[in-house]
């Protein structure tokens, strides 16, 4: 069993720019009043307390989304802002929602939504926070569960693809598999998140996804001091196939978001 978790890291900078941008993504789809559905490979709990002291050992929210807050960072009409209020609203002052209960904020009871996540506490925990909403959590796989469900019905939505790169294999088999999932669900919005490390791990792997010429295909990156002595993180990418119209405003938005938050 791998032995990632992710509560020493919920709402550090790198989820400030994955969370922002995919609750855009999501928000920018419900404007039409047409169905969706949303898959996860890599799910975690979905709920996270950042007093917790998994969270407080590592220091990571505080130097990501409670310093975002704190310079009023995060516009207040912002999707993720939206999220993270409901969140607070139903959890507590500190509660952080992981990418499963952003989506779920922020969708209908008319869209799908699959979430897979292999770790038997991790999937508990998950089933727990999800359990106001109608959402199928499923213990496998999940790059398994997103070939089985490719094309899903509705075929109108978006996958986003989040593991740990514990497997460090990981990054050469992306490429394939968004390839094979992108031949399956033309029509799928796809979104993988990348950690961008001191070693360049990332790299060839992005050599290789821009070399498919995916259509719409949106590559946007931050960078930003490493959490602590030693830590080989500067910076957090997302790399998104069939992007929506206006993404390209939106990782602006929100690189000048990181430009303008305090790095002291």
């Amino acid at each position: 069993m791998l032995s990632y978790q992710h509560i020493y890291h919920a709402g550090n900078l790198a989820d400030v720019q994955k969370h922002a941008l995919l609750a855009w993504m999501l928000a920018y789809l419900t404007r039409k009043d047409k169905p969706l559905s949303y898959i996860e490979t890599h799910a975690g709990r979905g709920l996270y307390q950042l007093d917790a002291p998994e969270a407080v050992k590592t220091g990571e929210a505080e130097q990501g989304i409670t310093k975002v807050l704190a310079e009023q960072g995060l516009a207040a009409d912002h999707p993720l802002h939206h999220a993270l209020s409901e969140t607070r609203r139903q959890h507590g002052a500190v509660a952080y929602p992981g990418s499963p209960l952003i989506a779920a904020s922020l969708l209908r009871a008319g869209d799908s939504l699959h979430f897979a996540e292999l770790h038997p506490q991790e999937n508990a925990a998950l089933r727990s926070a999800l359990r106001p909403w109608k959402a199928r959590v499923h213990q496998q796989d999940g790059f398994e569960l997103a070939m089985s469900l490719a094309p899903p019905t509705p075929r109108r939505g978006l996958l986003l693809i989040d593991p740990s790169y514990e497997i460090k294999t990981d990054y050469a088999r992306l490429p394939g598999i968004i390839g094979q999932l992108h031949k399956k669900w033309n029509v799928g919005i796809i979104a993988l998140w990348y950690p961008i490390l001191k070693d360049g791990s990332h790299e060839v792997m992005l050599k290789a996804l821009e070399a498919q010429e995916l259509p719409g295909a949106l590559r946007h990156e931050v960078s930003f001091p490493p959490a602590r002595e030693g830590h080989r993180m500067t910076g957090s990418g997302m790399f998104v196939v069939n992007a929506p119209y206006g993404t390209e405003d939106e990782t602006a938005r929100i690189s000048a978001l990181f430009d303008g938050v305090s790095r002291k």
